[in-house]
This record gives C-alpha cells, structure tokens and sequence, in this order.
C-alpha cells in the first residue's frame, strides 16, 4: 500500500514538474539548469514522500499483519501498536483489547475445565467408594441370605419330612387333616421362602438357566396334575391341551419353566371361583433347529382391570388391594415368572376383562433333543437298576448333623427299602466307608468336624471310591452352592426340604447311572 502511495506521488510531483518544463519550452524561456533542478527536486520529494509512508503507513500496518497471524496461530499476546495518532492506531489498540477478552475467556474456560476435571475425578471416586460399598452390601445380603435359607431349610426339612412319615402311619381322619393343614401351611411358607430367594437371584443377575434335556409333555402334564385337587375343591375343572407338535423333549431348565407353568396355574386356581383353568401348549420349530414353545393358560376367574394390567408384573403388588387379604400371596409370583420368562429369551402377555377371565401367553426359546437310542438304552438300565433293588437293596450312606433330618430320610428310605447307614459328621463318613461298602452317600454340606466338601474332596482323592455316587442334601440353596458342590467331586444336588417322591427319584436315577 505504501509503494503504492509513492508511485502515486511521485507521479503527481513528476507531472507538475513536467507542466513547468513544457511551459518553458512553449514560451522558449526554458533553462537547463532549472530542468536539472526540478528533477533533482523530483526525485528528493519521492523518496522522502516513499520514506514518509513507510514509516507513517506500511510499518503499522505491518505490525498489525504480524499480530493477526500471531493469533491465528493461537499466541493470544498484544500486538505492538505504533503510536501514529490515526486509525491505524485505533485498529490497534481494538485488536488487543479483543485479545485482552479472549485470553480472559481462555483462562476461564481452562479454569473450568480443571474444575470439570477435579469434579469428575471426585464423582468418579465417589462412585467408585458407592461401588464398593453396594458390592460389599450385595455380598452381605447373599451371605445373609445364604445363612437365613440354609437355617430355615434345616428345621423346615425336619417339619415337612415328619408330617410326610406321619400321614404314612394309621391315623384317625380328624388326625389325617390336621397333620394336612399343617403340611400345607409348610409348603406355603416354603413356597415364600424359595420366592424372596429367586428373586434376590434375579435381581442380582446371578441367577442361570440349565441346559439339559427333559420331557416337556410330561412335565405339562404333571403341572396340570398337581392343580387338580386344588380346582376340584372349589368345582373348577383343571384341563391341559398338549399339542402334537410340542415333542417329547427338550433342551433347557425343568425347574424353571417347571416354576413358570406351576406359579401361572396356580394364579388361575386362586382367582377362579367357577368355570374351567386350560393349559394350551404349542410351538413351532424355526430355521436354526431351535423349538419356539408357547404356553397359554386361560382361566374364568374375577378378571384385572386394564388399568392394572402391567402392575401386575411388578413385584409386591397385586391387581387390587382386597386381593392379598381374600385370596393370600405376596405379590412375587408373577414378577419372578416374568423375569424367568426373559432369561429364557421368551415374552410373556396377559388379556383380562372383569368377570370374564384371563388369558397369559408365553414363548420360550429352547432346543429339541431327540435321542431315541439313548433314551431306550437308559430305561433299560432302570428296569435293571430297580429289579437288581428287589433282591438286593441298595445300601445308602446319610451323611447329616441334623438328628430330625437324620430320622426323616431314614425312614422314607428304609421305608422304599434301601438299606440305611448314618455318619454325624464328614469323618465318621470317611470312617464307615471304609469298613463298608455303599452304593451311594446322601452328603450334607455344612456340619461340624469335616463338612461334606472337604469329605467330598477326599474320598475323590481315593481310587476305590471314583465310582461312588455323591449327591449333596443341603439347605444351602444360594446361587453358586450346586456349582460348589460339583466342583468338591459331587454327582448331583438336592436342595433341602426335600419331598420324599423327589429324594427317592433322584437317588434312583443316580443309581441308575452307576449300574
């Protein structure tokens, strides 16, 4: 801009002069002399002029070029300013007051980001001492509830399995429905006791689904069977539809879904005071092999307002507030059933109208396993396995500290004819095994002296015993207690109360297996 600005002058000052000399030259009074002088004057006035410029001009401007690049490189430092009194000035002076700013909000913002920083840092710790603390919580409540089931399982196995040997003896019929009431109100409060404890599984994500085959249609069909008495009571008739497609067996968790068709039926039960409870089961196989199972149970009971429909699934709530105090319940069924049903892949869905009735319907996903070979060759083995019981009982080993639990399981075993021996501790087990030969050891876990899986371990440790059956009988029913067990050199796992069809069952698939 400053050349510019000489260019221009000189320009201007080159003309004047050159208007003087032609002047001269038209009135022939021109003088070389003077012509010298005004060029000498020319080229003065130029360079002073160019000079000028610089100085007043183009170095400010420079200045200020050399500022504005400074900043967009990010260095937010005043730019010098010359002192020209113009406004050039003025940009100047604007331009660090602009820079003032910014550095200002750059500090700011620095500070707030460290502030940021330290806050996260301290939230972060504070979740991290929350974390700790829930996790310790959560390990005081399992351990809690570890201890509570296992000390109420104890003396419940010793009510129930009395109650069981009693019903057996004569009695009067007066005797007979006291000791049936009572065995009712056991199981109900067992039934409470398994709900708090696979709910607490549930919501601590701790609870997993077994993958074994299983007959479904007889399963279904037991369900059903066991809702009977209950619905013939109240002349409510109790019906199951198994499909053709629904096969034999299947992949999967008994137990629960055993848990889910038990807890859907009896709802209907409950709520149904006339009319019919329908059990329909269906299913469909897809592309990858896996059956699709669906389940409906349909009843013609009270009815659930629409309003309270998805309530329903929550846990501790009932439909209405009368339901509790009419029909009993705690509210957990349904909200256990709904969580079992996802852990199965599945989803559950309930109609109602007032009245009229409900209808539940649910799918779960499992595989089919279908293994006719293996299934002839194992019914072979039992119809052995029982035939050799005939002639020569087999004889069982009752590991258990418990004297009323020893006396229960001796009687329903002596009772089936077993041949019955009993160990107070894991070191009188290890003792009578080695004098006597069993066929199988009912092993308690948590007894005093040696605790069955410290005695579990040892007798593995024994070549002459690999092939003994070990199934621990336990009122620990926490979960990762069935995985400890296995993983001490146990064969199976029952979990205390234990119904007498139950223990003989599971002792006689055991010693199926060993034959």
């Amino acid at each position: 801009m400053a050349t510019k600005f000489t260019i221009f002058t000189a320009t201007l000052v080159f003309w004047v002069v050159a208007t003087i000399l032609a002047y001269d030259l038209r009135q022939d009074t021109f003088d070389g002399r003077k012509g010298l002088l005004l060029c000498i004057v020319l080229v003065l006035v130029a360079g002073a002029i160019g000079r000028f410029t610089t100085r007043l001009l183009a170095r400010p401007l420079s200045l200020l070029q050399a500022g504005i690049m400074s900043v967009r490189n990010g260095r937010l430092e005043p730019i010098q300013v010359s002192k020209t009194g113009d406004e050039i000035e003025f940009v100047g002076d604007s331009f660090n007051r602009m820079i003032e700013v910014l550095a200002e909000s750059q500090r700011e913002i620095r500070q707030h980001q460290e502030l940021l920083e330290q806050r996260i840092q301290e939230r972060t710790e504070k979740l991290a001492d929350a974390t700790h603390v829930a996790e310790a919580a959560s390990e005081a409540k399992s351990e809690f509830l570890a201890n509570i089931s296992h000390e109420l399982r104890t003396p419940m196995n010793g009510i129930i399995g009395m109650i069981d040997v009693t019903l057996e003896t004569p009695l009067t019929a007066e005797q007979a429905e006291n000791l049936k009431t009572a065995q009712r109100c056991a199981y109900s409060l067992l039934s409470l006791l398994n709900e708090v404890l696979d709910l607490s599984k549930i919501e601590a994500g701790k609870m997993s689904l077994e993958r074994i085959p299983f007959e479904i249609r007889t399963l279904l069909r037991d369900c059903v069977k066991s809702h009977e008495a209950m619905a013939a009571r109240k002349g409510v008739s109790m019906e199951g539809e198994i499909s053709p497609s629904v096969p034999e067996h299947l992949i999967g968790d008994p137990l629960r879904i055993r848990q889910i068709v038990v807890n859907l039926l009896s709802n209907a039960a409950k709520f149904t005071e006339h009319g019919s409870v329908v059990l329909q089961a269906d299913g469909v196989e897809d592309e990858s092999g896996d059956f699709q199972l669906r389940i409906t149970v349909r009843d013609t009971g009270v009815g659930i307002p629409s309003d309270k429909l998805e309530r329903i699934f929550d846990k501790f709530t009932q439909a209405d507030g009368t339901i509790s105090r009419k029909f009993g319940g705690t509210g957990l069924g349904l909200a256990i059933t709904r969580k079992l049903v996802e852990l199965h892949g599945g989803k559950i869905e309930v109609t109602s109208q007032v009245g009229v009735g409900t209808t539940f319907q649910l799918n779960l996903n499992s595989g089919i396993s279908i293994n006719h070979a293996r299934r002839e060759h194992a019914k072979g083995l039992q119809i052995t396995a029982s035939a050799q019981s005939m002639d020569d009982p087999a004889r069982i080993l009752v590991v258990e500290d418990n004297q009323v639990n020893q006396k229960v399981v001796s009687a329903v075993l002596r009772k089936r004819g077993f041949a019955v021996e009993i160990a107070n501790d894991g070191r009188e087990a290890l003792a009578q095994l080695e004098a006597t030969d069993f066929d199988l050891v009912l092993m308690d876990v948590q007894m005093p002296v040696l605790d069955g899986l410290e005695a579990t371990s040892i007798i593995r440790q024994n070549a002459r015993w690999s092939g003994l059956p070990i199934v621990a009988m336990t009122a620990h029913a926490m979960n990762g207690d069935r995985e400890r067990c296995l993983a001490a050199g146990m064969d199976g796992y029952i979990a205390k109360p234990v119904h007498p069809t139950d223990l003989v069952h599971a002792i006689e698939q055991f010693l199926t297996v060993k034959t």
